[in-house]
């Protein structure tokens, strides 16, 4: 495999709006997921037993009315399970032995010829656990653990300057706690595989149909605890219904799939997570407690931005989110110190969950931005004018492409900022107070490396392009294939794409807006190493693969994605409840490549921010450490009804210092900042500053 420096792409198919590839097989029901891909022979079904304790020790199980039960073939537990040659990973090393690490992990597995005989027989299993104490409570004295470093590899504390002597000394301080609750990805699509087991024969000894964000991480991940090669994994994912950070990597079911499919003689394992058992299972994001001081002059300067966070990690494997990463490069002030520190708990290992970090980082920022601006009497968009850096101020390099007071200047001319009110409970509509609220969006621009691509000529002028990426419904079908066409100079129906597979060249996950770039850049390497080897008339049957090589150009700028959010809402002044009729997105991400799916990422990510600031909250009862809210009746998501206004737009830009095909990343910086929108206008509309997450209607009561 070679790797070529990528040359900047002309657009002909980029940038046009083009429908989704995939679309009628998805509306037409024709698009297989998961479970539903076709085995060669009937599938086991699985189901789960989950314990009900959240420490101690399996002391019995009792499966011999489950194996009793009509249709039920087996169940496997930490007696009988296959043995794994790796267990360092405590999230994935299941039924290895009798510890239990939190309420809800996997005890047992029970495979039966139907879905329904075999979730009859799990509740006929009868499990005895020896209990012992738990912490499940986050609280800022209990979270004093102090990471090697936060997710994915950053600083976990920087220190500039003197911040004690800075906010000593600032005419204004704003010295608040903020606070976003657990929250669950629930994407449309439960996590579900099918695996199937065939040590006989050379090649592949494992080959899963999963519903994941990235085959290459399932098979790495995988292969070694299972004491397998790479190779003899394969892992397909045609389709996927949706992800949201949540199938970003392995979870517990998937072991729980392949140990079972090793036990069947070659018989496929089918298991899908119901709702109740994901809430357990597959990932969630960490509750977040943020102190953050600010301290100003006057006129709204900042002098000194302190932000320390406190959350949770698992106790049987660490996750750190990096929640303070955007503070240390969204504003301008001499003196800055962030800090993380977790609480490690005896409970389910948190994830990614869309825009890690940031979301909830920005939402205490943008919360504390607005208090300043309220204190300094500062509008809030000049506030930010006023702190606009030069340079990204963690790292002293120049922005390669900061747009974040133009996204600021054209929300405002599009929502009418000029004739809001400058205080508080100003407007108010019959028995409902009225108001606005802005904050700030960013997101890193990230390429992930590893990934390369295939380009192999067909008959008559078409090209395979195949590269092991993974469309999660963000539309990679669709865009990929408009790279792949203005990079070969063909029309997008020239182009056959193979993604989704494992066998295929390594592609890195569809998470943290790196998709598109990573794997765009691949192909467009690999496409003009094509070009320069073959011409633009090769012969059938020829091929290139490539990885795109590093640019060093990116390394001398800071790389970010912005965006402003503005918001209206009105709160009733007897109910407390909540409506946002108006929520506007303007980002600033490069070139857009194709509008169309383009604004549904924008349109959803905005949604999410919303259904954050609104409903989103997954209760944990300490007592037992568990989470309550198991469904998506009592975990509320913004529906229909409560999305009236939602507009997104993006400035016309290029940034072939980014990729070379002049975008970045869109997927996740909709929802950063939307809640912070959110909460400020709520305040502008009740003067009641809100803090913490969900803004639910008993906090704007008396």
């Amino acid at each position: 495999m070679t790797e070529q420096a990528a040359a900047p792409l002309q657009p002909r198919s980029m940038g046009t709006s083009t429908i989704r590839l995939d679309g009628r097989l998805k509306v037409s029901g024709a698009a297989p997921y998961a479970v539903e891909h076709p085995a060669d022979a009937p599938p086991l079904h699985a189901w789960l037993v989950q314990s009900t304790v959240a420490r101690g020790r399996v002391s019995a199980l009792d499966a011999q009315q489950a194996l009793a039960h009509p249709g039920v073939v087996s169940v496997l537990d930490h007696t009988n399970a296959p043995r794994l040659e790796d267990t360092s990973n405590g999230e994935l090393a299941i039924l290895q032995d009798a510890r239990v690490g939190f309420r809800g992990q996997i005890v047992a597995v029970v495979l039966a010829e139907t879905l329904e005989t075999a979730r009859e027989g799990a509740a006929l299993v009868r499990v005895t656990y020896q209990a012992e104490e738990h912490a499940a409570e986050l609280r800022v004295d209990n979270a004093t653990y102090r990471p090697d470093s936060v997710n994915p590899d950053m600083d976990t504390d920087t220190d500039e300057g003197d911040v004690e002597a800075a906010l000593a000394g600032a005419d204004v301080v704003v010295d608040e706690t903020y606070r976003t609750p657990y929250e669950h990805n629930s994407p449309m699509e439960p996590h579900a595989l099918v695996a199937t087991w065939d040590d006989a024969g050379e090649g592949t000894v494992l080959d899963l149909v999963d519903s994941t964000q990235g085959v290459h991480g399932v098979v790495s991940a995988l292969a070694p605890m299972l004491g397998l090669e790479p190779g003899q994994v394969r892992v397909r994912a045609p389709h996927v219904g949706g992800g949201f950070g949540s199938k970003g990597e392995p979870h517990s079911h998937e072991m729980a799939a392949a140990l079972a499919a090793r036990t069947t003689g070659g018989r496929p394992v089918s298991l899908a997570v119901t709702r109740q058992q994901m809430f357990a299972l597959t990932g969630y994001r960490t509750a977040t407690i943020s102190r953050f001081r600010l301290g100003a002059r006057s006129d709204g300067t900042l002098l000194a931005i302190d932000h320390q966070v406190f959350e949770q990690t698992s106790a049987i494997r660490e996750y750190a989110e990096q929640t303070a990463s955007p503070t240390r490069m969204m504003y301008a002030a001499p003196d800055r110190r962030t800090s993380h520190r977790l609480a490690v708990l005896d409970v389910a290992v948190p994830s990614w969950m869309r825009a890690p970090g940031e979301m909830p980082g920005m939402f205490a920022h943008e919360t504390a931005m607005d208090e300043l601006a309220v204190a300094c009497g500062v509008d809030p968009i000049v506030l930010r004018e006023l702190n606009e850096p030069a340079t990204d101020p963690e790292t002293g390099k120049p922005f390669n492409n900061r747009r974040l007071l133009d996204c600021l200047h054209r929300g405002a001319q599009r929502f009418g900022w000029s004739g809001r009110p400058a205080g508080a409970r100003a407007s108010a509509d019959g028995e409902w107070w009225v108001g606005t609220g802005v904050a700030s969006a960013t997101y890193p621009m990230m390429v992930q490396p590893g990934n390369s691509a295939r380009v192999r000529s067909l008959d008559g002028g078409r090209y395979s392009v195949a590269i092991g990426a993974v469309d999660i419904g963000t539309g990679a079908w669709t865009v990929l294939t408009q790279i792949a066409a203005d990079a070969l100079d063909v029309d997008p129906a020239a182009i056959e794409l193979e993604i989704g597979d494992s066998s295929l060249p390594a592609a890195t996950v569809a998470g943290g807006s790196s998709g598109t770039s990573s794997w765009g850049g691949a192909i467009v390497a690999a496409s003009q190493l094509f070009r320069n080897d073959h011409g633009d008339s090769p012969d059938p049957g020829v091929e290139t693969t490539a990885s795109a090589a590093e640019d060093p150009v990116a390394e001398e700028y800071a790389l970010h994605s912005f965006g402003a959010v503005f918001a209206e809402a009105r709160v009733h002044r007897y109910t407390g409840e909540v409506r946002v009729p108006r929520l506007l997105g303007v980002y600033s991400v490069g070139r857009v490549i194709n509008p169309l799916t383009a604004r549904s990422q924008f349109l959803g990510g905005l949604t999410m921010g919303l259904s954050a600031a609104l409903f989103e909250e997954s209760y944990r009862d300490a007592r037992f450490g568990h989470i309550v809210t198991q469904d998506l009746a009592t975990y509320h998501v913004a529906t229909h009804a409560d999305v009236t206004g939602v507009e997104a737009e993006w400035l016309d830009e290029e940034d072939y210092v980014a990729t070379p095909m002049g975008s970045r990343g869109i997927g996740e910086i909709g929802i950063v900042g939307t809640s912070a929108a959110v909460a400020n206008a709520t305040y502008h509309a009740t003067g009641l500053r809100v803090r913490e997450l969900p803004l639910t209607a008993d906090r704007f009561l008396p």
